[in-house]
């Protein structure tokens, strides 16, 4: 009996109805993705994190890759989703709903809608006599801070080499971004000794050296405002590092000394910048801000950035398809600062727009989704099923 290939939007709405938010496990919708890949001509490859809670897919159709060529093309999209607790949304986020001109729901554009044009492709493309691999990739964990993609690059086989031209299939309005920022996430806990705060000299207040390093690290944010990296010229809005200051909690109640506070810190760096550059001035700030006092210092993910050659095929390929001719660059990170150690020539391209990604009544426009799976047809014949030399 021949499986059912649903539509492309059919396909979306399966797949958006999967709560996905990075705080849960994507294994329901991993399971139901390989069931509905589990066709002849196929190969799935399971790529599990370290706790078995989540996994990243491979999804591999035609020939084997030549390890010398490396010719082919990768699709790449995240399965997680962020939250959806904002008021703004008219209906249930988690269900896909028909908006007319659109479909709506968490993940729509970041990322499930490009995940479904991914698997219908493959699907089409094993009913198909490729001359060239087409594989997926499909991560956990993107959303807060592309830890599925490093696992895949720290873990993948070696000796079973991937298709050097890559798709990563964020939401780019279907311009080619060939540049993008990374992400440096850190927190830093100051320690103290608690008291009641009627006998300050029996405690050690931990707020106070943190409000310190949050003066220094404001001073910080500043001078790296002042300094214009290489291809700072590529990201015109924000031309330097970016550091955020984004949280700060300490503290139990008035009447009692604190024992400690946190702060976690943001910095997107530029292509060609390593993120040890940016924690090593950040440890020199808190070491001159703490003058002594403890604090731990702890990195929670590092997101490198992109940066894609200009010469590269598959971005010379999408670059022509839509007539760009402009360079196109991102200050968030994706998947494919990661997936560079691996050998892969990464342009982020897709449907969908990122300014209305995280965002209450998230949204695909129909129109663009149509021209974004046209234009991957397109992509696989050239590269997998009739390529030019």
């Amino acid at each position: 009996m021949t499986k059912e290939t649903l539509s492309d939007a059919k396909l979306l709405e399966r797949i958006l109805g999967f709560d996905t938010t990075s705080c849960n496990s994507n294994l329901p919708l991993a399971h139901f993705l390989c069931d509905y890949l589990d066709r002849p001509g196929i190969e799935i490859v399971h790529n599990p994190s370290p706790d078995g809670g989540k996994v990243n897919l491979a999804v591999f159709v035609g020939p084997e890759v030549d390890p010398q060529e490396r010719a082919g093309l990768v699709l790449s999209g995240h399965m997680d989703v962020v939250p959806a607790e904002e008021p703004g949304w008219l209906g249930d986020p988690f269900t896909l709903r028909d908006g007319g001109d659109r479909w709506i729901g968490r993940g729509a554009c970041d990322m499930k809608g490009f995940v479904a044009l991914a698997v219908n492709r493959a699907v089409a493309a094993a009913r198909q006599d490729l001359r060239r691999p087409l594989a997926l990739i499909l991560t956990y964990d993107e959303e807060i801070g592309t830890l599925g993609a490093r696992h895949f690059a720290d873990s993948w086989d070696r000796d079973r080499p991937l298709p050097r031209s890559a798709i990563i299939g964020e939401p780019t309005g279907l311009e080619v971004v060939r540049l993008h920022k990374g992400h440096l996430k850190v927190r830093v806990e100051f320690l103290g000794q608690s008291a009641h705060s009627g006998y300050p000299h029996l405690g050690k207040n931990a707020i106070e050296p943190a409000a310190g390093a949050v003066v220094a690290l404001s001073r910080l944010r500043q001078e790296l405002e002042s300094e214009h990296p290489a291809l700072s010229e590529h990201f015109p809005e924000v031309p330097f590092v970016a550091l955020n200051l984004a949280r700060i909690y300490g503290g139990t109640a008035v009447n009692i000394i604190p024992d400690a506070c946190t702060l976690e810190i943001g910095g997107r760096i530029l292509p060609g910048m390593k993120s040890s550059e940016l924690e090593a001035r950040i440890r020199r700030t808190l070491d001159q801000a703490a003058a002594g006092e403890p604090y731990k210092i702890e990195i929670l993910s590092d997101s490198p950035p992109l940066q894609l050659e200009e010469e590269a095929p598959i971005y010379q390929y999408l670059r022509q398809a839509v007539g760009q001719t402009k360079t196109v660059s991102a200050s968030y990170a994706t998947d494919a600062g990661w997936f560079q150690a691996l050998g892969m020539d990464c342009a982020v391209w897709g449907p969908g727009s990122i300014e209305v990604a995280h965002k209450p009544e998230e949204f695909m426009p129909k129109e663009e989704y149509l021209r974004g799976a046209a234009l991957l047809d397109r992509a696989i014949h050239d590269f997998c099923v009739d390529p030019h030399p």
